[in-house]
């Protein structure tokens, strides 16, 4: 194999470890979108649950203070 020839494949090489990272960034991208969609529903969802706690803790108190 002479000096062309390896300088090519490394340039091959290159090329396929850029597209790779290119396609992995890509990729890492759209999942920490959808995991901070999905993160501010379940904070959206525990928002209200401890909104439904408070709730359900006065009509508690107020029972028992009757």
């Amino acid at each position: 194999m002479d000096m062309d020839q390896r300088l090519e494949k490394l340039t091959e090489r290159h090329e396929a470890l850029t597209r790779t990272i290119e396609l992995w960034t890509h990729e890492w991208n759209e999942r920490a979108i959808q995991y901070d969609r999905r993160f501010a529903q379940i904070a959206t969802i525990m928002e209200r649950l401890a909104h439904i706690a408070e709730v359900h803790e006065r009509r508690l108190d107020d029972i028992q203070g009757a």
